[in-house]
């Protein structure tokens, strides 16, 4: 990249005002993980929901001035995945392997951060998404491709990769470079939330890698989908209810850390 937008992205990522948004985006963040976490309880209760992002969404826009919530939503979320756009490419002191890590690490979060900013954006004005069937109508396409099963089969392990990076940065606690955990009892609350949501999104990422690589060998777009066939391949396990009743509460404590880590997360790294 240019020196000179290197410097553009360093300034941005300077500015007072664009790291209140960032943290902002760390509050929408991890209030979409709590409903998200809502709805994935409710449906290990016997309920039929959607338990994705969409789901989410649209629950959100059921109730009062939930539009407006879902518009505040879009602002912190297009915010933060702008901040990790920045993140990829403005620290100093990085060459080679080390800021292709760095990129690798930090754009795709941006993103998918960004993406689902717009989404939030589009239920406000009306749009009722689902998640589930964009996904299996996307896989679906990508088959038809010459070598689309094999781009299905890699999307599902980068996924699955993703989520076993979540686990282990729950089990390592390695989390905790990204914040300035206070000490006390509040830190080891946060710190515990913390473990337990990266410990269960993981979980619920990699069934999701798991669903896109078996739909890309079997050539069936159906097996394929989003969070909401994750979570619906778990409960059809013997002890499914209860496994998606701990994913629920997993996603529950991701978010409450998540709210918290607006407050201390490091936006100096």
């Amino acid at each position: 990249m240019p020196s000179s937008a290197r410097s553009a992205a360093r300034e941005a990522e300077a500015n007072p005002v664009f790291r209140v948004a960032a943290r902002a985006g760390y509050v929408a963040n991890g209030i979409l993980h709590l409903l998200v976490g809502g709805l994935v309880l409710a449906v290990g209760f016997g309920a039929a929901e959607d338990t994705d992002q969409t789901g989410a969404f649209r629950a959100l826009a059921a109730i009062p001035l939930g539009a407006a919530a879902l518009g505040a939503l879009a602002v912190g979320l297009v915010a933060l995945g702008c901040w990790h756009l920045l993140q990829a490419v403005a620290p100093r002191g990085l060459s080679g392997w080390k800021r292709l890590a760095r990129v690798l690490a930090e754009a795709p979060q941006g993103v998918v951060f960004v993406v689902i900013g717009v989404l939030s954006a589009s239920v406000a004005l009306g749009a009722r998404p689902r998640a589930e069937q964009a996904a299996e109508d996307a896989s679906e396409a990508v088959l038809t491709l010459p070598i689309g099963g094999a781009v299905l089969g890699a999307t599902g392990l980068a996924v699955a990769g993703v989520g076993v990076g979540f686990v282990w940065m729950g089990a390592r606690r390695s989390f905790r470079s990204k914040v300035r955990l206070p000490g006390g009892v509040v830190g080891h609350v946060l710190s515990a939330l913390g473990i337990f949501g990266f410990l269960a999104k993981g979980v619920a990422l990699a069934i999701v890698g798991v669903l896109l690589v078996v739909a890309a060998v079997k050539i069936e777009p159906d097996t394929a989908g989003g969070l909401d066939g994750a979570i619906s391949a778990l409960i059809a396990l013997p002890a499914g209810p209860f496994l998606a009743f701990l994913v629920g509460l997993g996603f529950l404590a991701y978010g409450v850390f998540t709210v918290f880590r607006a407050r201390y997360a490091r936006l100096d790294v």
